[in-house]
């Protein structure tokens, strides 16, 4: 119990420490930015090699979190676009990105179920596969390509990165069980790279960052941070209320508020407004500080009982 507790707090701080250490070290991220879609691909990978066909059984659970998360998307973008453009992409990214893979890993260690999280998350990825393209070419700036010119080029570089990981998970699962085996037990191999994810992201967004920082642009990065903790926030109670609903309010939470902030930042860069990307990289410290807080939350109540106990042998 004591190991469990203490590796479970190692992974809770392993979290800020990535985030601390990728601010730190920013001006080296770029030599490591290309991995991210490879880190990307690999977490999706382990996580769905987890799973069997079985498991993905879409209930009214994952079908409302999913369209409460396309409705809020529509209504933040709409509702701030014509008053800040970039500021409504920064936070419409924030709520139309998918859950993140590491999602189903944290709810475990908070308790939740694992297949809810993974359910939806390939559902969410899923999404992202098929509207994703439409939408980024409807809003994002592209004045040089026709629609769809960009639509396919999206189409291209987000439907492979997500989808293809599931269909190689489960050809190895039917084709190479032993090696499928292998990959199930190496589950935290998504955390670590997760963990690294992190780092890369908020080393880039630091130096974007900084190296486009202005006085005019001061105003614009507060309020995309504050944008994409309002994001953060809204999202994680929502998704409790609504898996409470359900008899799993950690289940809820970690799937409408854990959102895969590396894919999030490398869309916005790509096809958003630059600037945006500080929004999903600022909702990469709001929703850790969120995880962390959790955990040591959970970790806390696990222990009482032992606390409690101990107390009254001593009594």
């Amino acid at each position: 119990m004591k190991f469990a507790i203490r590796r479970s707090n190692f992974k809770s701080l392993m979290m800020p420490i990535a985030m601390v250490v990728g601010a730190i070290f920013y001006p080296w991220m770029e030599y490591i930015t290309f991995l991210s879609p490879y880190l990307i691909f690999i977490m999706l990978f382990i996580t769905y090699c987890k799973l069997t066909p079985h498991d993905f059984k879409p209930t009214k659970f994952e079908l409302i979190l999913l369209g409460v998360q396309i409705l809020m998307a529509a209504a933040a973008y709409l509702s701030i676009f014509f008053w800040n453009r970039t500021l409504a992409e920064g936070v419409f990214i924030c709520f139309f990105i998918s859950t993140a893979t590491a999602a189903p890993v944290i709810t475990s260690m908070l308790g939740g179920s694992i297949s809810k999280v993974a359910t939806f998350s390939l559902m969410s990825n899923a999404m992202i596969a098929l509207l994703g393209p439409i939408v980024l070419a409807a809003i994002g700036d592209h004045s040089e390509i026709t629609f769809s010119e960009s639509f396919f080029l999206i189409l291209k570089q987000v439907f492979p990165l997500i989808l293809l990981p599931l269909v190689l998970a489960m050809a190895l699962r039917k084709f190479a069980p032993r090696l499928h085996s292998a990959v199930v037990e190496k589950q935290q191999v998504s955390f670590y790279c997760w963990c690294l994810s992190l780092l890369i992201v908020v080393g880039g967004c630091t130096s974007f960052a900084i190296q486009n920082w202005t006085p005019e642009t001061t105003i614009t990065m507060i309020m995309l941070a504050l944008g994409a903790l309002a994001a953060c926030l809204i999202q994680f109670k929502l998704g409790r209320r609504i898996g409470r609903r359900f008899g799993d309010s950690v289940a809820g939470g970690q799937s409408l508020g854990q959102k895969n902030t590396v894919l999030a930042v490398w869309l916005a860069l790509a096809y958003l407004n630059p600037m945006a990307s500080i929004a999903p990289a600022a909702y990469v410290a709001w929703q850790n500080i969120v995880n962390s807080w959790q955990l040591m939350r959970h970790q806390a109540k696990a222990s009482s009982p032992d606390i409690i106990k101990k107390t009254a042998l001593n009594l």
